[in-house]
């Protein structure tokens, strides 16, 4: 956890990227201001198509993956 302010390992915090925000949601999404204000980070997210839950890792692809770098002998 970080405190006083700052970022991680002491950088100073990003600042929001409101710009990029409003033009997604306004523009994009053609969504009404109203709704805008209205929406919290996670809606803001969740309609962005930004997911936090990765998919996980087919078998097949383990098996590329390993085949492409193998451990030294």
């Amino acid at each position: 956890m970080t405190t006083g302010g700052q970022g991680p390992e002491g950088a100073p915090p990003s600042a929001f990227p409101w710009d990029d925000v409003l033009a997604l949601a306004l523009h994009d999404l053609r969504w009404r201001p109203a709704d805008v204000w209205a929406a919290t980070p996670r809606e803001l997210a969740a309609a962005a198509g930004f997911s936090r839950r990765a998919s996980p890792m087919s078998r097949a692809d383990l098996d590329r993956l390993i085949a492409a770098h193998p451990d030294p002998s």
